[in-house]
């Protein structure tokens, strides 16, 4: 059995990280298919998502396609959640199909469906820093659900009336380790410029193919679970005023060679400095020009020093 094979076929914890970002532990879901047509296509999702898990030395475990499972994959998904207390760092996918009646959005398993709000009650029991990507059709009600403080989350749609079949899985699968998708040339991919690089993605389809588009992703990173799609971005800035994209811009399932060699504490230090050059910028309008620009350089300075200390 090849390596891929045995990742996919149970959880595998790779040896220990050397460097100070924490190891992230990711959970894919892989939902009904319906179709031999798309349990194939969700099958091609899946591999590259553990492809990307593997390379980035993270645990990876993955629930439903054709992993057997002694319970239901609903129960199988409750269960695989509580044992992630202890985790530093969770990545949440679900790739598949979802439903929205007009009250409850539900993303679709083998056996029950999860609804919005039991995934929600669940995850609150999950202390540590969480990335979801519902990547399922019908998945807007799920972002303002489960948008936390210090969570991202990624929706395939902008509401639960967008039903038809979702293809964002599809290019946010091949996002997470292809440096095409690096907007800011650091030789690794955020889970913002995979969200940017598959929502667009996404566009030139329905515009190649003379379509309307029915699926609009958002993502949220600020808890207020308004969500912000990808049009609102020049790069990995925003272009109108949002409070959404830095916590996802610091968060990557493959670490370029430079960030592994960060101690934990010079990560830490330089997204803080991320995160107080982002409220800066939203206050310049209000701000004295050379306090500033001062205070750009004051951070800007600091961060280089983390990049090349003396």
């Amino acid at each position: 059995m090849n390596t891929l094979l045995r990742v996919i076929a149970c959880t595998v914890l790779l040896g220990a990280v050397s460097h100070g970002a924490e190891q992230a532990q990711v959970l894919l879901v892989v939902g009904a298919p319906g179709t031999d047509e798309y349990e194939e296509m969700f099958a091609e999702w899946r591999d590259r998502i553990v492809a990307a898990s593997e390379l980035g030395e993270n645990e990876i475990t993955v629930i439903g396609g054709d992993i057997d499972s002694e319970s239901s994959d609903k129960e199988a998904l409750r269960q695989a959640l509580r044992e992630r207390s202890d985790a530093k760092q969770l990545w949440l996918i679900l790739i598949g199909h979802g439903t929205f009646d007009g009250k409850t959005a539900r993303f679709n398993l083998r056996g029950p469906d999860v609804s919005a709000a039991e995934l929600g009650e669940w995850l609150d029991e999950v202390p540590c820093p969480v990335a979801i990507a519902n990547c399922s059709s019908a998945s807007g009600p799920f972002l303002e659900r489960l948008a936390r403080e210090n969570r991202v989350v990624v929706t395939a749609t902008r509401s639960g009336f967008e039903h038809n079949f979702s293809r964002f899985g599809d290019f946010f699968s091949r996002s997470l380790a292809d440096l095409k998708a690096d907007l800011d040339k650091d030789d690794q991919v955020s889970l913002l410029e995979a969200f940017l690089f598959a929502s667009r993605r996404v566009e030139e389809f329905y515009n190649d193919e003379n379509r309307l588009a029915t699926e609009h992703a958002l993502i949220d990173d600020n808890g207020d679970g308004l969500g912000t799609s990808a049009d609102w971005f020049q790069g990995v800035q925003v272009a109108k005023q949002s409070p959404d994209g830095t916590l996802a811009h610091q968060i990557h399932l493959v670490l370029s060679t430079q960030e592994r060699q960060l101690s934990a504490e010079a990560i830490a230090r330089r997204n803080e400095l991320e995160q107080n050059l982002t409220a800066l910028r939203e206050r310049k309008t209000t701000m004295p020009t050379d306090e500033y620009y001062q205070s750009v350089e004051a951070i800007a300075l600091e961060l280089a020093q983390i990049y090349q200390p003396d």
